[in-house]
C-alpha cells in the first residue's frame, strides 16, 4: 500500500546512504591541467540542452562513439548496462522489440495493445514495437528515461522513455565506412555520407548491410537457417537553414528485413510424434515457412524551428510512418501442423506535435500539442491439423482479423523555476484523449491456411464479429523540487502519474464471453465487457541524488522509487473449446485489469577515473514488484501466485576500461581495452511462474579491443560478445494442452560472438 511510512523511509535511506560520501578532493601535484576529469554529457530530456547532472529523472545516456567502441549492434544492447530496464528481441521475430522499465511494459506486438514503454526516434514516437529493433549506426546518442513521461514528451508513456537521436550534419564534407566480419560469417556493411550544397543547405545519408549465417539450422526446411540475419537499411537527412532564425530539417528511413524466420526450441518431447529436444537450441525442425518471412518499415519527419527571440523558440514536428511484417510462426516448431500461426501485421501512423518553448534566467518550459492518428492491422490463423484430422475435420483453421484505429489528442505543458540559486521547482501535466475502435472478426476454416494467409481454406463458422468504441480521457501531472547547494550535489524529490489507454482484445471470441452481469442471458453488454479492458496507471515518487566528487573524477547517481501500479493491464492466451468435445480447438485472448501493485527499489549509476589509464562505471538496479490484487477471470484473488513479467529483482553491470596512447603504421593513436559484466536476476516470462519459461540469473560477459588514430580517421576493433557462452531465454510460448503434441518452446538470447571491424572516415 502507499503509505506515508514509505517515504520516509525513503528519505531516512538517502540520508543514511549520502551521509559517509567523501568532499571532492584536488590532486596531490596541484596541476589542475595534467588532472583527468569525466567529460561533461549533455542531454535533452526536458526538450533543452543541459548536463545530465541537472536533470531531475533518471537517465542513462550513451552516446554513438561509446556505442561503436563496443560494437553494440542495435538497441537491445543498451539493456546491458541500464539498471531496471529489459529490451529483448520478441518471440518469433527479429524486429520486434519488448520493453519494460520498471516494471511497466506490453510484450504482445498484436494490434490493439500500447506499449508501456515509448519508443522514440528523432523526436517522433514509435506506436507500434514492429521494426522498434533499431540497429546502431549514424547514431548521435540514446537516452533511456526511467518512469512515467508525458508533460515533455509527444505521447504520454507510462513506464519511460527511449530516445535514439541521429546525428546532425555537419557544415563540411564528411564521409565514412564501417566494415565487419565475425562469427557465424557476420559481413555488416555501413556508409555515411554528408556535405554542404550551399551555405545554408545541407545533405547526408546512411546505407547500411548487415549479414549473418543462422546460430542454428531448419532441420526440416532445406537451405532455411535460424536467428540469421538479412537486412538492408537506410536513412537520410536533408537540413535548411532558411534565416537566422529559421531552419528545417527532413529525415527519412527504411528497413527492410528478409531473414529466415526465427522459429523456437521446443522444451518437451513431442506427445504423438516423440520428437526428441534438439541438442541445440538454435536449431528448429519447423514445418511452417509460408508467408516468407519479411519485414518492410519507412518513415519520414519534418522538424520546422524558429527561433522566435533569445527567450521563445517554437518547433513543428510532422511525421509519418508505415510497415508491414509476414511471419510464420511454428507455435509447435515439427514438421507436423500441430499449432501453426502465419501471421500479417499491418501499422502506420501520422502524427503532428508543436512546441513552444520559453527559457529565460529563471524560468524554462515548453507547451505543447500532440496529436496521433494510427491504424494497426493484423491477420493470423491457428491452424490445428493434426487435432483437425482426429475430431474429423481436416485442416482446422481459426483465422483472427483484428483492425485498430486510434485517434489521440493531447496538450501538455512542463516549467521549471529557479525559486533561489540552490533551489528550483517543476510542474507540469498533461491532458489526454484517447479514442480506440476496434473491429475484430474470427473465422472457422478447414482445409488449411485461409486465403488471407495464401491458403485454400474453406469457412464453415464465424465465431466472433464485435465491433467496439470506447473513449478514455486522463489528466496526469508531474512536479519536482531540487536543490542544488553547489556544483557537485543535486538533491531532487519528483511525483509523476502515467496513464495508458484501453482498447479490445484483438483475439478476443465473442461466443465465449460468459454472462458477466448475471442476468441469465449472453448479452450485447456481455461481449463489450469481455472484449474490452480499461486503461492502467502509475503514480510515482523517485527521491534522487546526482553527485561529483574528487574534482569531478567520480559522478554518481542515486534514485529511491516508490510506484504504486493500478488496473494493471494482463493479456494473455488460453486454450479454448468451442465444441465442448474436451479438447481445445483454438486459443483466445482474455485480457483484463487485474489488479494494484506496488513497485519499491533503487537504481546507483556511476562512473570512475582510477588514474590516467583506468576506468570503471557501474549499473545497479533493484526492483521489489509485487502485486497486492490479482483477480483472475473467476474472480479469485491470486496476488500471492502471481509476479511481473521481464522484471528481474537485480540487474547490475559493470565496465572496466584501461586506455594507452599507442602508435601503429606510423599514426598516432590509442589503445582501449573495455571488459564488461553484466548480471539479471531471476526472470519471469509472464504473470505465472513457468519452470519451463522462467529464466535463472545468468551474467554476461563481453570484451572489445580498439585502437584508434588521434585524428578520428582510422578506427579498428576486436568485440567478444557472450565470451562464456551462457544460454538464456528472452521469450517463449506455453501452450501445452493446445494442439497434439503439447507446445512449449523458447527463443533464446545471442550465443557467443567475435567481430572484426574496421572504420575509415574521410
Amino acid at each position: 500500500m502507499y503509505t506515508a511510512m514509505k517515504i520516509l523511509f525513503l528519505f531516512g535511506l538517502l540520508a543514511i546512504v549520502t551521509a559517509p560520501l567523501p568532499v571532492a578532493a584536488q590532486g596531490n601535484d596541484g596541476d589542475e591541467e595534467s588532472i583527468r576529469i569525466i567529460e561533461e554529457v549533455m542531454v535533452t530530456a526536458r526538450r533543452r540542452d543541459e548536463s545530465i547532472q541537472d536533470v531531475p529523472l533518471s537517465i542513462t545516456t550513451f552516446t554513438g562513439d561509446q556505442l561503436e567502441r563496443i560494437g553494440a549492434a542495435d538497441i537491445v544492447a543498451v539493456a546491458q548496462s541500464t539498471p531496471n530496464v529489459t529490451l529483448e528481441v520478441s518471440r518469433g521475430t527479429n524486429t520486434t522489440l519488448t520493453a519494460f522499465i520498471r516494471g511497466v511494459g506490453q510484450q504482445d506486438p498484436v494490434a490493439g495493445f500500447e506499449a508501456g514503454v515509448g519508443i522514440y526516434l528523432d523526436d517522433v514516437y514509435l506506436n507500434r514495437p514492429q521494426a522498434a529493433v533499431l540497429d546502431i549506426y549514424d547514431v548521435n546518442r540514446i537516452e533511456v528515461l526511467r518512469g512515467p513521461q508525458g508533460t515533455l514528451y509527444g505521447r504520454n508513456t507510462i513506464g519511460g522513455a527511449i530516445k535514439y537521436v541521429t546525428n546532425n550534419l555537419p557544415n563540411e564534407t564528411r564521409a565514412k565506412v564501417r566494415l565487419s566480419y565475425g562469427t557465424d560469417n557476420q559481413l555488416d556493411a555501413v556508409f555515411t555520407a554528408s556535405a554542404p550544397m550551399s551555405d545554408n543547405f545541407r545533405i547526408g545519408g546512411s546505407l547500411a548491410r548487415l549479414t549473418r549465417d543462422g546460430f542454428g539450422d531448419n532441420l526440416n526446411i532445406a537451405g532455411v537457417e535460424n536467428y540469421n540475419r538479412d537486412i538492408i537499411g537506410g536513412r537520410v537527412s536533408m537540413e535548411w537553414d532558411v534565416t537566422d532564425a529559421f531552419s528545417l530539417r527532413f529525415t527519412g528511413d527504411f528497413v527492410q528485413d528478409d531473414s529466415d524466420p526465427r522459429q523456437g526450441h521446443r522444451l518437451t518431447v513431442g506427445n504423438v510424434s516423440g520428437a526428441p529436444i534438439l541438442g541445440s537450441v538454435f536449431d528448429t525442425r519447423s514445418g511452417l515457412n509460408s508467408p516468407t518471412q519479411e519485414v518492410e518499415a519507412s518513415g519520414g519527419s519534418l522538424v520546422a524551428t524558429w527561433r522566435v527571440n533569445e527567450q521563445f523558440t517554437v518547433k513543428n514536428i510532422l511525421a509519418y510512418r508505415e510497415d508491414q511484417t509476414s511471419t510464420p510462426i511454428d507455435f509447435d516448431s515439427l514438421p507436423a501442423v500441430d499449432l501453426d500461426v502465419p501471421a500479417i501485421y499491418e501499422n502506420e501512423q501520422f502524427s503532428e506535435e508543436l512546441q513552444i518553448l520559453y527559457e529565460n534566467d529563471r524560468l524554462a518550459g515548453i507547451v505543447g500539442i500532440y496529436v496521433l492518428d494510427a491504424n494497426a492491422f493484423d491477420t493470423f490463423d491457428v491452424i490445428l491439423d493434426q487435432l483437425g484430422n482426429v475430431i474429423g475435420l481436416p485442416g482446422l483453421n481459426a483465422n483472427t482479423f483484428g483492425d485498430v484505429d486510434t485517434k489521440s489528442w493531447s496538450i501538455f505543458a512542463d516549467f521549471s523555476y529557479d525559486v533561489s540559486d540552490t533551489i528550483s521547482v517543476s510542474l507540469g501535466g498533461r491532458y489526454t484523449t484517447d479514442e480506440r475502435t476496434s473491429r475484430v472478426l474470427r473465422t472457422t476454416y478447414i482445409g488449411g491456411a485461409s486465403p488471407a494467409l495464401g491458403g485454400t481454406g474453406i469457412p464453415i463458422a464465424v465465431t466472433s464479429d464485435f465491433f467496439g468504441q470506447s473513449e478514455f480521457k486522463e489528466f496526469t501531472p508531474r512536479a519536482s523540487i531540487s536543490w542544488q547547494p553547489n556544483e557537485t550535489q543535486h538533491l531532487y524529490l519528483t511525483y509523476s502519474e502515467g496513464f495508458k489507454g484501453g482498447g479490445f482484445d484483438p483475439r478476443g471470441q465473442t461466443s465465449a464471453a460468459p454472462d458477466l452481469d448475471g442476468d441469465g442471458t449472453i448479452g450485447a453488454n456481455d461481449i463489450f465487457s469481455f472484449m474490452d479492458f480499461a486503461p492502467e496507471f502509475v503514480d510515482s515518487f523517485e527521491l534522487g541524488l546526482r553527485s561529483s566528487w574528487m574534482d569531478n573524477r567520480v559522478t554518481t547517481s542515486l534514485a529511491f522509487i516508490l510506484s504504486n501500479y493500478t488496473d494493471v493491464q494482463v493479456p494473455g492466451s488460453i486454450g479454448y473449446d468451442s465444441t465442448g468435445d474436451g479438447n481445445n480447438d483454438s486459443f483466445i485472448g482474455v485480457t483484463s485489469n487485474a489488479g494494484d501493485a506496488d513497485m519499491t527499489g533503487f537504481e546507483f549509476e556511476g562512473m570512475a577515473l582510477l588514474n590516467d589509464n583506468f576506468s570503471f562505471s557501474w549499473a545497479i538496479g533493484y526492483l521489489d514488484a509485487e502485486y497486492n490484487v490479482f483477480i483472475d477471470a473467476f474472480g479469485v484473488n491470486v496476488a500471492d501466485d502471481r509476479v511481473f513479467q521481464n522484471t528481474p529483482e537485480w540487474t547490475a553491470s559493470g565496465t572496466l576500461s584501461y586506455e594507452q596512447p599507442l602508435n601503429l603504421f606510423g599514426k598516432s593513436g590509442t589503445f582501449a581495452a573495455i571488459t564488461s559484466l553484466s548480471y539479471r536476476d531471476n526472470t519471469s516470462q509472464f504473470e505465472t511462474r513457468n519452470e519451463f519459461l522462467d529464466q535463472p540469473s545468468y551474467t554476461l560477459w563481453d570484451l572489445s579491443l580498439v585502437w584508434e588514430t588521434n585524428d578520428g580517421r582510422w578506427r579498428a576493433g576486436l568485440h567478444g560478445k557472450n565470451l562464456s557462452d551462457e544460454e538464456y531465454k528472452v521469450a517463449g510460448y506455453f501452450f501445452p494442452a493446445l494442439g497434439l503434441e503439447g507446445n512449449v518452446t523458447a527463443f533464446y538470447g545471442n550465443p557467443r560472438t567475435v567481430t572484426a571491424t574496421v572504420e575509415f572516415s574521410f
